[in-house]
């Protein structure tokens, strides 16, 4: 078959299968195959693929079928202009935790911000983002997963900022020394238990440690609120990815705390509240 017979049909099996985005997806699965730009797909469409590269191809749009992420097949993920390898072992990053990321940064140069805690890592892509983008920074990435951390350290690598991200397997602070940061972030899950059956079949197959935040999905939030307070300095800042309907119950949490001010909430791009930020009084 031609590119083009392929994908046509990619995308119908997609499509018969609730797939949602199919024309997309089954084009991306061809990129993959591939390894050509979408140019290369216009250009050349009537070109007769090699049967290796059609067993490929199909075999990656059955594994979309079944539920599984693009991401997890192809393995690469954008974020924050850069590319991420992802897989089963972590929580795809998505759009909204640029949000997070970028206005950690916005407080970071006004307050000349070096020195960053960054709780759930899973692929790395929040402490990543903060050494590529902030000059002379240092991060701490913790995760309670080890298999998430190699993943970490990967894209630390692979976007050449190992050396200023240390990695540390964590139940949160528990196997943390006591330092003084100048922000704390976390992106942590926060998908209310009786949620997780409800989601979409790709997020199912996500895994759930980086999901599950518990009965009220707040059950991270609650521990990192009530012992961040050690780990920042004087005035520094706490903050945090939320849910879209999240917002009054972290605002809560962190005033029922008592030792932060100036607490405010920023919208994410679809003007669903997404981003907590306190700091320390």
């Amino acid at each position: 078959m031609t590119i083009r017979e392929t994908i046509r049909k990619g995308m119908i099996m997609l499509k018969n299968n609730n797939i949602t985005e199919p024309n997309i997806k089954a084009r991306l699965v061809m990129q993959y195959v591939l390894n050509k730009p979408r140019e290369y797909l216009m250009v050349y469409d009537k070109d007769v693929l090699m049967l290796r590269q059609e067993v490929n191809y199909f075999k990656a749009i059955k594994k979309l079928c079944q539920g599984i992420p693009l991401q997890h097949i192809t393995h690469r993920q954008e974020f924050m202009k850069m590319t991420f390898y992802v897989d089963e072992n972590v929580l795809i990053p998505r759009q909204d935790t640029e949000t997070l990321v970028e206005e950690v940064i916005k407080i970071a140069k006004k307050i000349n911000a070096k020195k960053f805690l960054d709780l759930c890592t899973g692929s790395g892509a929040i402490a990543v983002s903060l050494a590529k983008y902030i000059d002379r920074s240092f991060v701490t990435a913790v995760d309670i997963s080890r298999k998430a951390l190699n993943v970490a350290k990967l894209n630390a690598k692979n976007n050449e900022v190992e050396d200023r991200i240390t990695f540390v397997e964590s139940d949160l602070f528990k196997n943390l020394k006591k330092e003084k940061y100048d922000m704390i972030v976390s992106n942590p899950p926060y998908i209310k238990r009786e949620v997780l059956k409800k989601l979409d079949k790709e997020v199912q197959k996500e895994p759930h440690i980086a999901l599950d935040g518990g009965y009220d999905g707040l059950d991270f939030y609650r521990k990192i609120i009530n012992e961040a307070d050690e780990y920042l300095k004087f005035h520094g800042y706490l903050c945090f990815e939320i849910g879209y309907d999240q917002k009054e119950d972290v605002e809560e949490l962190i005033k029922e705390q008592g030792k932060y001010i100036d607490i405010y909430c920023k919208k994410d791009l679809c003007d669903n509240d997404r981003v907590i930020v306190a700091k320390l009084n």
